[in-house]
């Protein structure tokens, strides 16, 4: 915080002597002045905050039975549906007017058909290989790896209300989901009903 306030105080001070005194302070120390307020430090702790209020947890970690119920798996956070856990069997004829969830919220059959909770974490197999502009496109237009010519996300992904955060909400998720732990986990492909 005290950091903050020096950088902001630098800035002021900046602007004061250009606009006032005409003084001659190249560019790239003001820009450097002004975007040194928002570290990486502090948007992976804004990103953090948005994914625990956001619930980002409740579906894309699993979850390991506690004294209380369930837990989120802290060794497995968002990593998504463990690839090892098969779907469990269920009615085809329900599933077309039902939500179905696993008990550890990762998986979901319903009329679209079954989908899975991706992988969010720096992994190869999670979005260890995507852009930036990658993961707001995924939730701004609801892309599926954030790439044209993609499937749709599926239910229960709210990526219709996600679509409405900031710009500097939704890069400071993707900076936190660069710091979490790799978790090696290759989801299974979803199946959409037709």
């Amino acid at each position: 915080m005290k950091k903050m306030l020096v950088l902001l105080c630098i800035s002021v001070i900046t602007t004061v002597l250009l606009v006032f005194c005409n003084a001659p302070v190249a560019e790239e120390h003001v820009a450097a002045a002004t975007t040194a307020i928002v570290s990486p430090d502090s948007m992976a702790k804004r990103g953090a905050y948005l994914v625990s209020i956001m619930g980002c947890n409740d579906c894309h970690t699993p979850k390991k039975m506690g004294p209380h119920g369930p837990e989120f798996d802290e060794d497995r956070l968002l990593s998504g549906h463990p690839a090892e856990m098969p779907v469990a069997k269920f009615d085809a004829g329900t599933a077309k007017n039902w939500i179905l969830f696993n008990p550890i919220l990762t998986n979901y059959v319903g009329p679209w058909g079954i989908s899975y909770s991706a992988n969010l974490t720096p992994d190869s197999t999670g979005t260890g290989a995507w852009t930036e502009q990658q993961f707001i496109k995924a939730i701004r237009e609801g892309k599926y790896k954030g790439l044209d010519n993609t499937r749709p996300l599926l239910p229960p992904m709210p990526w219709q209300e996600y679509s409405k955060a900031s710009d500097d909400d939704l890069k400071a998720i993707f900076a936190y989901l660069r710091t979490i732990k790799p978790v090696k986990n290759i989801v299974p492909t979803a199946t959409i009903n037709h």
